[in-house]
């Protein structure tokens, strides 16, 4: 077989790959629906966010270069949804066992906490287990920590933000995104805005792709998350805006035009701030945490997260021995110069 047909196969079978791992993201849209769904006054005179989220609107006019493929890849996404909630239909009238009735609403009830945690976190307050008590009824006092529990997870894995306690003991919590975590495991100073909650989510689907998406497979990404180009989200505000300039600006995201493209496409790579502030094999850690595996269940990109690893601690250690040098430089010539002749 030619050497550029043997190419374009590893290349479509990276796609595929990528695509059937990064489908495990969308695994906890039903729960983010819910989010959507919760009621407006879930934190009192917060407003509301479900309206923002416009969950039953249809996607707007598309700006994208890659428009066509953009709407292409939302009819997929609503077709696929419909699909499961037709599903979850026929399955909620089939399966009627009190089991069944505990775990739909416990499901429900994830999602109003996940509702009331992103509207402080929005409104820039601390989250009170008194206040989720509240909010969920005390008559569920006895299920609050699982409640808690898979609501925390849910809000880390869709929107990358993690649940820390402010106090020890304090009963007293915030979110912050993932890349806001010290490596010693404290709160870093400052809220923020919570764009960054794509940012763990939109850096994975990067490394899948092969180190680089294309537009059509980030909004593809984006649809299955319930976050839709041209409409207005609860927690990430104008979706384009956010992926094409805010996280641009940052750094943390790369959109250029595809070499060559005619007409223009364009893609996503990591941008300098991501690779200083994180690694890949921290976002297949993520990704691992996403599907309940290891890393090394990636083979191919676990092998590359190695390699990376081993480069950074190369680097470390080219900087850290190039530091004393340095410093052993200058130590000499200050005793030089103090010492009398």
């Amino acid at each position: 077989m030619p050497r550029g047909q043997k190419s374009k196969l590893r290349a479509r079978k990276k796609r595929c790959q990528a695509r059937v791992e990064s489908q495990g993201l969308g695994d906890t849209q039903a729960t983010t629906e819910e989010v959507n769904k919760s009621p407006s006054s879930v934190s009192g005179d917060a407003p509301s966010s479900s309206s923002a989220a416009g969950a039953s609107q249809k996607p707007q006019g598309s700006q994208a270069t890659s428009s066509s493929a953009a709407r292409g890849s939302r009819r997929r996404s609503n077709a696929g949804a419909k699909s499961r909630v037709d599903g979850g239909k026929h399955s909620s009238q089939a399966s009627t066992s009190p089991e069944s009735a505990r775990n739909d609403l416990l499901t429900r009830k994830v999602g109003i906490l996940m509702q009331f945690m992103l509207e402080r976190y929005a409104m820039k307050a601390p989250i009170i287990r008194a206040e989720m008590l509240k909010i969920i009824n005390k008559r569920y006092k006895e299920d609050f920590p699982e409640i808690f529990g898979k609501a925390s997870e849910h809000l880390e894995l869709v929107f990358g933000l993690e649940l820390k306690e402010i106090k020890p003991g304090g009963h007293s919590y915030t979110l912050v995104s993932s890349l806001d975590i010290t490596s010693d495991g404290d709160v870093s100073n400052g809220w923020g805005p919570p764009k960054n909650g794509l940012l763990m989510p939109l850096l994975s689907v990067i490394f899948l792709s092969g180190n680089r998406a294309s537009e059509e497979d980030i909004w593809e990404f984006m649809n299955i998350l319930g976050v839709y180009e041209g409409r207005k989200h609860v927690v990430f505000g104008e979706p384009r805006k956010l992926i094409t300039q805010d996280l641009v600006q940052e750094k943390y995201l790369e959109y250029r035009q595809v070499s060559g493209s005619d007409p223009p496409r364009y893609e996503f790579l990591w941008g300098p701030r991501a690779h200083a502030e994180t690694s890949k094999m921290r976002v297949l850690e993520f990704l691992a945490k996403v599907h309940d595996t290891v890393p090394s269940a990636f083979p191919f990109h676990y092998e590359e997260a190695l390699r990376d690893e081993e480069e950074r601690a190369q680097a470390r250690a080219t900087a850290k021995a190039a530091s004393a040098t340095k410093a052993s430089a200058r130590s000499r010539a200050t005793s030089s110069r103090s010492t009398p002749p």
